[in-house]
This record gives C-alpha cells, structure tokens and sequence, in this order.
C-alpha cells in the first residue's frame, strides 16, 4: 500500500497543542508550527482500526495488558534494533517522560545528584529538580554538525552523591546516533561508579538510512544491568495522544522499585485504546514506517540543499536521527529573545527557542519538519524572505 504523506489536514480546532496553543506559545495564530515533536501526518490506518476495534467492545472497562502486547514490543525491538529482551522487563508509563519522571522518584532519593547533557530534551532539566534532585550537566561538544560526549569531563563531575544520568538516545535536539563506542564508555563510566543510566529512545525508529540505532542496554550485560531504557510508538507513528509507553528494566531490582511508584500513583493500568494501538503498531508498522523514513529523509534533504543554497546565514547539519532540525542562526547576530521574534514576526514561523535546552542552545532554532513537503517548502520561503529583508535592511 503506497501511504500519502502530502496529505494536509486541517489539525486547527481539534485540541491539538501544535496548533490550538498557537496564541498562548507565540502571541500569535499566524504562525505556520513547527515546534512540538508530533507530526502532520495522518495516524496510519492498521492504529485507527485497531482502535475501532477495540471501540466496539461494548464496555471500557479496566483494561490489562495481554501477550499481545508484550510480544509486539520484544518482536519489534529485536527485529528493528537488534535486541532480545525478555517479557518481564517491560513495564508501562504513560509516556516516555512520565516514565523517566517515575524512575527518578522510584529510584533515587531527595538530594541525590542526576547528570544530563545539554543542549538537551528540555524536559531533562525539570524532571530532576522539581522532584527535589540536584541538576549536574555534562555538556556535549560540538563538532561540524554532530555532538559528541566530553567523557573527560563527566568523570570529573561524579561524585558519592551522583546517583543517576540520563541520556537522550538518539539525541534530541542535536540528531546524534550515538555509537556503540560511546555509549559503551558512557555505561562503563556508570558501571564503574554505580550510576544508573536512564535513556529515553523514543526518536530510536526514526534514524536515517545511513545509521543504526544501538539501545544503550544491548551494549553489554553489565550495562543492561543499571539501564532503564523508555520506548514508545507516539513519535514513531503520530499516536501520542494515546498515552502508552514502555520502560523495560532488566534488573529485576530496580524494576521492583519502578512498578512500585508506578502503581502507588495508580497509572500502571493504562489506556485500552494505546494498548490495543501499541500492539498494531509494532506488528503491522513497517512498511508504513519505511515510506515515512524515505519521505522525511526527502525533506531533510530538500531543507539541507535549501538552508545551503538560499539560506547560507542559517546553518544545519542533517540529522542522523528524526524529523527535527537544529537551526544554527548564530551567523545573524541577534540575542536569543530577538531571534524568538524574528522567526515568529517576519518569518511567520512557530519554532522552538533553542535556549530552552539548554545555555549551550542559545543561537539556535529547533524546527520540525515532520509535515508535508509544500508545507516546509512555504516556512523555508518564508524565512528566506525574512531573512532577505534582514539584509536589505
């Protein structure tokens, strides 16, 4: 079945926070978003039927997680990314960062110190000192385009107290695939100084061609052992509505000690129709997830040679991972807040504000183009008018 991604749909009015929080977000409707990490692509038909299904059962009641379920995750895991996990060790959050912010509350205590890399997912950054942790940062470096971790530098900041790092695996904003290699120094360095590694790989379907995702905990048994790694099908097929997740813990400890916020909070249940979608999408995605790989991986391309022909104040790598861009508009010389502006009033663009991942974002723009190609065509003429009328000006 050949999928249409250059569908639009009209997503304005339907509750949709991409849209309907334009005014809140940027002051302003007239704004063509592209900021928060849903796509503008139709939810794939085999998810809208499983939830048909599953609607005309005549009672939603309580709802359990069935075989289904489990052996969809373990199957699409080890067929997609290479590695074999067992049923237990998945569990349920209703999203990847609830399911971070639960594994932070279970394991790990008030005051305990929990190390991020920024620029990084801003999420990160609350997560841990709302629930009363102290914040640590390990910035990556930058490289041409790609990050890369400072290692050098995280050993310096671990200390007794340093109980926790989480890893944004692939990276968000950035779009590093991260390699085997370092991720084996990355979980050798929490091995050694007893440090759990926490890695949302929620973008983890989405790498490009030319790469591989490596789950964290697949590199080696010992660093599966001190990994909770947080999976889900929301970016990958445009369901995140539905609230289901997946946190899969190997030790059998640590899980314990999951599952028991988890329920004390009483949110273990979840929802019956991301269940049922969960399992129709790991079963059923692939060929829908191979054209839409081919056809973001076209709008990358299309937005590269754009920025490089059109564009050349505004600088971007292409991403190894995602359908997000990280804007480099450093090159314009303006402060952050006039940047902001700059893209919400002349380029009538809704973007991210890339300071908000981070001091080391400061100059930058996360943009998402998950969305049909004449759509980013408009946003990209339009911003090559604004910044036109920058030098004009």
């Amino acid at each position: 079945m050949k999928y249409d991604f250059d569908e639009i749909i009209e997503r304005a009015g339907t509750g949709s926070v991409k849209y309907d929080l334009r005014t809140k977000i940027f002051g302003t409707e007239d704004v063509i978003p592209m900021w928060v990490a849903d796509m503008d692509f139709r939810t794939p038909d085999f998810i809208a039927d499983a939830v048909h299904k599953q609607m005309e059962d005549p009672v939603f009641g309580y709802t359990c997680r069935d075989d289904a379920f489990f052996n969809s995750v373990a199957g699409w895991v080890k067929k997609r990314h290479g590695w074999d996990i067992r049923k237990e060790w998945i569990t349920f959050s209703p999203g990847v960062v609830s399911g971070l912010s639960l594994s932070i509350l279970g394991l790990t205590a008030p005051g305990d110190r929990i190390i991020i890399q920024p620029p990084v997912y801003h999420p990160f950054y609350f997560i841990v000192t709302d629930s009363g942790r102290e914040l640590v940062q390990n910035p990556l470096v930058p490289d041409n385009g790609r990050y890369h971790m400072d290692f050098e530098h995280l050993r310096s900041v671990i200390d007794p107290d340093t109980r926790m790092m989480i890893l944004s695996n692939p990276h968000n904003p950035g779009g590093t695939v991260w390699k085997e290699d370092e991720l084996r120094q990355l979980g050798e360095i929490c091995v050694e100084n007893g440090i759990i590694l926490l890695s949302d790989e929620i973008h983890c379907d989405l790498v490009t061609k030319a790469f591989r995702h490596t789950p964290a905990a697949s590199v080696s048994e010992a660093i599966s052992d001190i990994t909770i790694t947080c999976m889900a099908p929301s970016k990958t097929f445009n369901c995140a509505g539905l609230s289901t997740s997946v946190v899969i813990i190997p030790n059998a400890g640590m899980r314990e000690q999951y599952n028991r916020i988890l329920n004390a909070i009483h949110v273990g249940l979840g929802n019956i129709f991301g269940n049922a979608a969960l399992a129709a999408a790991y079963e059923q995605g692939e060929e829908w997830l191979e054209q839409l790989l081919a056809y973001i991986g076209a709008n990358i391309d299309y937005a590269a040679d754009f920025f490089r022909s059109r564009i050349p104040g505004i600088r971007v790598a292409k991403p190894e991972a995602s359908y997000l861009l990280w804007l480099d508009c450093r090159e314009l010389g303006m402060p952050q807040e006039k940047l902001c502006e700059f893209f919400i009033r002349e380029a009538k663009l809704g973007l991210n504000d890339g300071s908000m991942f981070g001091k080391e974002g400061e100059g930058f723009m996360r943009m998402n183009i998950g969305c049909p190609r004449s759509v980013l065509q408009e946003a990209l003429e339009n911003l090559e008018k604004a910044v036109k009328g920058l030098r004009a000006g």
